[in-house]
């Protein structure tokens, strides 16, 4: 078996002190080396293949640079995105992710949350807020675990970075409102989500503004076939129709174009579809999707960001509760249109 490369025999082949060297390979510390010495011990761990001893440098720290994601949809197209600003933000300063997912299952997001724990991650990062009570996060908070939420805020006090769904939602529907439609129905997702609340809450408030008729359909799950479905209950009950659908996201959106295009109606020119998120792909929809695009890689790197500032804060100190909230803007595409005469 081929020898360990050691730190020792890194600074050697350097030619500095060993402590020199352990602060060269060091993110956090390296900006104590100078230039010229960074290079030669970084040159001289690459020639040698050394690789630090993970385990021992938690053990001896008391921190592992590992941070914990849960997510509750892999396969959701919004979360690649939000992963990768996290991934963008940490890695640079030398922390590593390890990303669980729980399919939307509370014990799932239970079990991985004491996993994480036990693998003793510095934080996490939560995407799988819920405004109904989790109560992993209540003991979580007793035990000042940092966390924060990323997107979905949840009860607890922690800190949450999200975007401004109540401003893109009434962009949407002002944008609708100037091409002639009163009549709009809203597609809400579920009640418990902070984003989705805050949706169909701006999305009455718009269309009262507005002096429209709007209807809102909630509890519709966030997946292009529950949009298939309440679209076809709503083509099914007869009576006046809206023009226009403000979906709970993109992949609702889909639904509802799905649902369409299989009773014959055609869009934007019978209904007009609006979108939330502007997932990858929404562009290459038919027709393509008008939709609220979300900042997902900011809010992946803000939600980084602020977790970090709280692991390498003060020890002891009580995580204040924060929200920042960044902006949207409205992605006009063809699926929007006049509304129709009559």
């Amino acid at each position: 078996m081929a020898k360990r490369v050691t730190l020792d025999d890194v600074a050697a082949h350097a030619g500095v002190h060993k402590a020199t060297a352990s602060r060269a390979l060091n993110e956090r510390t390296q900006h104590q080396v100078n230039g010229e010495t960074l290079k030669r011990v970084r040159r001289a761990a690459r020639d040698l293949g050394y690789q630090p001893d993970v385990v021992a440098r938690s053990l001896r720290t008391a921190s592992t640079r590992t941070i914990g994601i849960i997510i509750p949809d892999l396969m959701n197209p919004i979360f690649p995105p939000l992963v990768r600003g996290i991934e963008h933000f940490l890695q640079p300063r030398g922390y590593s992710v390890l990303i669980t997912n729980t399919d939307g299952f509370d014990h799932a997001e239970s079990a991985a949350f004491d996993s994480l724990m036990q693998r003793r991650v510095d934080g996490f990062i939560l995407a799988t807020g819920r405004l109904a009570a989790q109560d992993f996060l209540a003991d979580a908070r007793q035990r000042g675990v940092r966390i924060v939420m990323a997107n979905r805020d949840a009860e607890g006090g922690f800190p949450v970075v999200t975007a401004d769904n109540a401003s893109g939602i009434s962009a949407a529907v002002h944008h609708l409102v100037g091409l002639g439609h009163r009549c709009i129905t809203h597609l809400g997702g579920p009640d418990d989500f902070s984003t989705t609340r805050a949706r169909a809450q701006a999305f009455t408030q718009s269309a009262t503004g507005a002096g429209v008729s709007s209807e809102v359909v909630a509890n519709v799950a966030l997946t292009a076939e529950a949009g298939e479905r309440a679209m076809d209950m709503l083509i099914a009950r007869g009576g006046p129709r809206a023009t226009a659908i403000v979906a709970g996201n993109d992949l609702v959106a889909l639904g509802v174009l799905r649902s369409m295009r299989a009773h014959g109606l055609r869009c934007p020119q019978d209904i007009s579809v609006v979108g939330f998120n502007d997932m990858p792909f929404a562009g290459d929809f038919s027709p393509s999707l008008t939709t609220v695009r979300v900042p997902l890689r900011e809010i992946g790197i803000e939600a980084a960001r602020t977790l970090l500032a709280a692991i390498e804060g003060p020890e002891g100190a009580r995580q204040e509760r924060v929200m920042i909230t960044l902006p949207v803007s409205l992605i006009v595409r063809e699926s929007t249109g006049r509304a129709p005469r009559g």
